[in-house]
C-alpha cells in the first residue's frame, strides 16, 4: 500500500498503536511519534526498538506536529494533549488507531479478522505463524508481542510485515471499532461479558462475522454458536463438542497440551507448546482460519506445533526457591478462569496479583469478577489486588479494588487490597513457599512484566 503523507502517532508505545506504527514503517511510509512513557523514561527499551525500525521520536510537547502529517491518535489521549493541540493548531488530518488499521485491513486481498472476548492476541499469532512457516509471508496485526518473530534485534515483534496477500488482524469490540472491519475471514472465538453489555457484544460480532465470506466461529461457546446459526458461510470449531472442526483426547501437560484433530474424516495427533484447553480452542479457530484461506489441513496441523506462544499469555518467567512465576495477560473473568483451570490440572498452591485494567471494566465486570474467583480459587489460594493501571484523565471511581476484595473474602476466600503494587507483590513474595504458582494478571501496563521480574529475583535471594 502506498503511503503520500507522513504519519505522526500520539502514544506510539500503546499495544494496539506500536505495531501499526511497525506496520506502516515496514510498508516504506515516514513514521513518527510521541509517548508519555517515553517522556517519563518508563520502558526504554521498547522506544529504542521502534528507533532502530526508522521511527522519529518526539517528547509529547507538541514540538514533532507539522502541517501535512497524518496525526494518529491512541484512545487514551485526552484532547487536552499538546501534540492533540498543536495538531489541531496546524489543521493536520487526523484518525482514530482503528480508522488507520482498518483501512489498511480492507484493503489487503486476504483479510483475516480475528474478534471475541478471549484468545484474540493468541489465535492471531497461531494464523501469524502458521502461514508465515508455510511460505505465504503474511502481515500481521497483533496486540501481544509473538515470540516466533521476537529476537535481540526486534524485542517487541507484535507486527510482522509480509509481501503476501494475507493480512492478519486482531479487531477491538471494546470501542466499537470492530463495525469498521470488511474481513474475508472472519473468527469468532468467544463472547462474554468485558468492556460492553452482552446485548452490545451480540450486535457487533454477529454483524462482524456476517460480513466475511467465511466466518470460522466456536460452536463450543453457547454465544457464538447461537450467533453463528443466523450465518450461511462459516466453518465451526469446538473442543469435544460437535462442529466441523474438533479437538478430542486432550492430553495436558504443565506447559504444553496434545490432542486429536478431525475433519472432514482425517485426524492429525497435535501437540501445542502452550498449555491449557483455552488454547486447544484457539487452536481451533486459528487452522480453521487457514483452512478457510486455503491451507491443507495436514499441513497447519504441522505448522501449529511451532507456534511459540505470545509474551505475558501464561508465560513462565522462572521458578526459584521452589516457586514459578508466571506472566499472564487474563484481565476478564473468563481469561483468568481459563488460566487458574489451566494452573489447577497440576498441584501448587496459587498465589495470584491481579491488576484490573481500569475502573471502569471493574464496575462492569464487578459481579461476575467475584463469582469467577469464589469459585475457582482454592481454600488455600491467596488474591492480592492492587489498585487499577491509571494513565491519567477523569474516572468514576464508583467500584475500586477494595470492593472487589471485599466481595470475595466475603465468600471465605483469601483475598487482600494493598494499594500500592510494589508493596502487593512483596507481600505475595514473602508469603510464597516451594510448590506454589505465583501468577501476575493485568492488561494495558507493559511494566506488569518488570514487576514479574522482579518477583523472581526476589524470591532467587
Amino acid at each position: 500500500m502506498e503511503h503520500r503523507k507522513p504519519y505522526f502517532f500520539i502514544g506510539i508505545g500503546g499495544s494496539g498503536m506500536m505495531p501499526l506504527a511497525m506496520i506502516l514503517a515496514g510498508q516504506g511510509a515516514q513514521v513518527s511519534g510521541s509517548d508519555r512513557n517515553l517522556d517519563s523514561g518508563r520502558l526504554p527499551a521498547k522506544f529504542d526498538d521502534l528507533a532502530r525500525r526508522g521511527v522519529k521520536l518526539f517528547p509529547q510537547d507538541g514540538s514533532g506536529i507539522s502541517a501535512g502529517q497524518i496525526v494518529v491518535a491512541s484512545a487514551a489521549i485526552e484532547p487536552t494533549v499538546p501534540d492533540m493541540i498543536a495538531a489541531e493548531a496546524a489543521g493536520c488530518a487526523q484518525m482514530t488507531r482503528a480508522e488507520l488499521l482498518a483501512s489498511l485491513f480492507n484493503a489487503a486481498p486476504l483479510s483475516i479478522g480475528v474478534a471475541g472476548t478471549s484468545g484474540k492476541s493468541t489465535v492471531t499469532g497461531m494464523i501469524g505463524w502458521i502461514l508465515h512457516a508455510l511460505g505465504r509471508d503474511p502481515t500481521v496485526m497483533n496486540g501481544a508481542v509473538m515470540k516466533n518473530f521476537a529476537n535481540p534485534d526486534a524485542p517487541f515483534a507484535s507486527a510482522l510485515v509480509g509481501q503476501g496477500d494475507a493480512f492478519v488482524s486482531e479487531v477491538d469490540e471494546s470501542d466499537g471499532s470492530i463495525a469498521l472491519y470488511w474481513p474475508k475471514v472472519a473468527v469468532l472465538n468467544n463472547v462474554s461479558l468485558d468492556h460492553k453489555s452482552l446485548e452490545e457484544l451480540r450486535a457487533l460480532f454477529g454483524a462482524f462475522a456476517a460480513k466475511a465470506a467465511t466466518a470460522v466461529v466456536n460452536a463450543g461457546d453457547a454465544e457464538s454458536a447461537a450467533l453463528a446459526m443466523a450465518i450461511d458461510r462459516k466453518l465451526t470449531f469446538a473442543v469435544e463438542g460437535e462442529a466441523d472442526l474438533v479437538a478430542r483426547n486432550l492430553m495436558p501437560e504443565a506447559y504444553a497440551i496434545a490432542f486429536d484433530l478431525a475433519h472432514r474424516g482425517e485426524t492429525h495427533r497435535v501437540r501445542l507448546g502452550v498449555p491449557g484447553r483455552h488454547n486447544v480452542a484457539n487452536a481451533l479457530a486459528a487452522i480453521g482460519a487457514v483452512i478457510a484461506a486455503g491451507v491443507p489441513i495436514a499441513d497447519a496441523a504441522r505448522a501449529i506445533e511451532g507456534f511459540a506462544g505470545l509474551k505475558r499469555r501464561f508465560e513462565l518467567v522462572g521458578e526459584a526457591g521452589g516457586v514459578a512465576v508466571i506472566d499472564d495477560f487474563g484481565h476478564n473473568p473468563e481469561k483468568i478462569a481459563a488460566t487458574i483451570e489451566t494452573l489447577r490440572a497440576f498441584p501448587g498452591r496459587l498465589l495470584l496479583l491481579f491488576q484490573p485494567h481500569g475502573y471502569g471494566p471493574l464496575k462492569v465486570m464487578r459481579s461476575e469478577l467475584v463469582a469467577m474467583f469464589a469459585t475457582r480459587l482454592a481454600a488455600d489460594d491467596l488474591l492480592v489486588l492492587p489498585d487499577p493501571v491509571y494513565h491519567g484523565g477523569t474516572t468514576n471511581r464508583e467500584v475500586t479494588s477494595a470492593h472487589i476484595v471485599a466481595d470475595v473474602a466475603a465468600t471465605g476466600k483469601q483475598a487482600l487490597h494493598i494499594p500500592d503494587r510494589a508493596a502487593a507483590a512483596a507481600h505475595l513474595a514473602a508469603a510464597a513457599r516451594p510448590g506454589d504458582r505465583i501468577v501476575l494478571m493485568g492488561a494495558r501496563d507493559d511494566t506488569l512484566s518488570l514487576l514479574a521480574a522482579e518477583m523472581l529475583q526476589t524470591l532467587a535471594g
